[in-house]
């Protein structure tokens, strides 16, 4: 069943659920974020080029996170090779692995984009991360990004062994774009019955590319980091064509069978274009009758778990995450 977070204000179906406040503004700690962002001259993505686009995302000051043993690996994948790195904390207890998809739009990030983030999750859960650096758009469009994720959570399971976990413990998940990921590849393994999956991390997950007009794409469309513009200029360089957008592996949203689909976390916020589709997205899997626990964190904006450093809301939501996902690694 859809449960409730105590650490949030949590919608309970798809939309604005019984902890929603409407009159509810900006956490102080998100308005200092946007005026540094607005004074360090960050403009509109969907103003800029693909190379530009990626050069203001690395120029981010971000996290250096943890401390812990770091190993690169490349694996074979179906357009060649996918890097991959590993975070083994020292002292991990649960002999499982999250296979984490990072976020971007599709079009940004990388390895080191979300290395602060995966290395706390791997410190907080006691288990190890890998994180997959898939191919991106628009040299690569949909599905390359579904495929090597796929093909990356088959190489984790097949060599566990290696890995030092156990292949019956492993876990999908992914922020915005990458939990978009996280949500097909987690679809994908229960169709083709490979590999067994037993949790998906879904942070503020895109679910639906056909349009761009709930009420939180409206209210949020612009001035908090991730507007409608930039979503829709991600869709047009992910996509191949307008089908596209009707594909449950492009909008998982359209999926016609959800049922038997493992635990899921799904977190978001209320200032996010992203909010309604995620919670619409929890409401569809507690329909089909899979455990879901969906929270959604007042007065925060898209990205802010991996502002966790300095946001408290950041900081609690990623507890929440890496609590679940132990439990989950742990209870198999």
């Amino acid at each position: 069943m859809l449960g409730e977070s105590p650490c949030a204000a949590s919608a309970l179906v798809a939309g604005r659920g019984p902890g929603y406040n409407h009159g509810m503004t900006l956490d102080p700690q998100i308005q200092k974020v946007l005026e540094y962002l607005e004074n360090a001259g960050d403009g509109e993505i969907s103003l800029l080029s693909v190379a530009q686009a990626r050069e203001l995302s690395r120029k981010r000051p971000l996290p250096a996170g943890p401390a812990l043993p770091v190993t690169e690996r490349r694996i074979p994948g179906p357009g060649g090779e996918i890097p991959l790195r590993v975070y083994t904390p020292a002292l991990a207890t649960t002999p499982g692995a999250l296979v984490y998809f990072h976020g971007g739009g599709f079009v940004q990030g990388d390895l080191d984009s979300h290395d602060a983030l995966c290395r706390q999750i791997a410190l907080d859960a006691k288990c190890v991360v890998v994180s997959v650096d898939y191919r991106l758009a628009p040299e690569h469009k949909y599905p390359a990004a579904v495929h090597d994720c796929y093909a990356a959570t088959c190489w984790v399971h097949e060599n566990a062994d290696l890995l030092g976990v156990d292949h019956q413990r492993i876990a999908v998940g992914g922020d915005s774009a990458g939990g978009n990921l996280a949500t097909v590849v987690a679809r994908l393994a229960k169709e083709r019955r490979n590999p067994a999956l037993v949790f998906q991390l879904l942070i503020y997950p895109v679910t639906d590319l056909r349009s761009f007009d709930t009420a939180s794409y409206l209210d949020n469309a612009t001035g908090k980091l991730l507007t409608r513009s930039t979503m829709q200029w991600f869709a047009q360089h992910y996509l191949r064509t307008d089908a596209d957008r009707q594909d449950p592996s492009a909008s998982p949203l359209m999926a016609n069978n959800l049922i038997g689909l493992p635990p899921a976390l799904v977190i978001t916020a209320e200032h996010d274009p992203l909010r309604d589709e995620g919670e619409a997205y929890a409401a569809l899997l507690e329909q089909a009758h899979n455990q879901v626990t969906l929270a959604r964190y007042d007065g925060m904006i898209h990205a802010f778990v991996s502002m966790y450093a300095f946001i408290d809301q950041g900081r609690a939501a990623l507890q929440q995450c890496t609590d679940a996902l132990r439990a989950a690694l742990a209870a198999r």
